[in-house]
């Protein structure tokens, strides 16, 4: 693996294709998801291998709930099967674990089971693993309006006080830097909703390969394309020299 440096400090990924993964099988959907976890893992393999401080994951938006009642419930249970599964594996890795999103509607089991793994894990100094789920952009957005009203009310908040900073510590991702690097599989070019505020000053970079067959190869060449990016942030290019 060529050698580079700068590596994003915090990288997003939308992982999707794998229902299309599992039709190109003649399979059911669930297959694919289930097939999908080999994709997580090399993921987080290589952000600890290179020392990537954030990797947060498009797991499982609040659109994802208008899916097929079977597929969301094998969804839940998978979810539970990975993190018994990998959770002394993202222990000895020094993997701090985070997830974003609202869990009301989630089954008792897999919340529980995401706390706890999220308890066991909290100790960790290396890679911040966030999962997304029962997450949306704009539910967080809205919800953040709602509580920074409320604290505007109730004068714990003064109006004239509010910027970008304030925003940021009523979001979901409070605890978050900003997104460096946004990747999305499968050939699509969308955003689905996901970290629209953190996302502001990403790069963006779209992957043909369905989110099965994503390995720690198609990541280096997301980085690669990266690294040569010049990141302005509304600056020229001289002011940056």
């Amino acid at each position: 693996m060529e050698t580079m440096i700068n590596y994003p400090k915090h990288l997003a990924v939308i992982m999707d294709g794998n229902g299309r993964w599992a039709k190109k099988q003649g399979m059911m959907r669930i297959f694919g998801h289930e097939n999908a976890m080999n994709a997580v893992r090399q993921t987080v393999e290589y952000c600890v291998e290179h020392q990537i401080d954030y990797l947060t994951l498009y797991a499982f938006s609040t659109e994802n709930w208008n899916r097929p009642k079977v597929e969301v419930s094998a969804l839940m249970e998978l979810l539970v099967k990975f993190l018994k599964k990998e959770t002394d594996s993202l222990n000895q890795n020094n993997i701090r674990l985070n997830t974003i999103g609202r869990l009301d509607h989630f089954p008792k089991k897999t919340k529980e089971t995401l706390l706890a793994t999220i308890e066991k894990l909290k100790n960790n100094t290396g890679t911040t693993l966030t999962l997304a789920l029962g997450y949306g952009a704009r539910e967080e957005l809205l919800t953040a309006v709602k509580n920074i009203a409320s604290d505007v009310k109730n004068n714990l908040v003064s109006l004239e006080n509010i910027d970008e900073s304030v925003i940021n510590t009523y979001l979901y991702t409070h605890d978050l830097p900003d997104v460096d690097l946004l990747i999305r599989t499968s050939g699509e070019y969308r955003i689905s909703n996901f970290l629209l505020w953190q996302i502001a000053y990403a790069e963006l970079y779209f992957a043909e390969v369905l989110w099965p067959d994503f390995t720690k190869n198609h990541l280096n060449e997301a980085i690669l394309s990266y690294q040569k990016r010049e990141r302005r942030f509304g600056k020229t290019s001289e002011q940056l020299k």
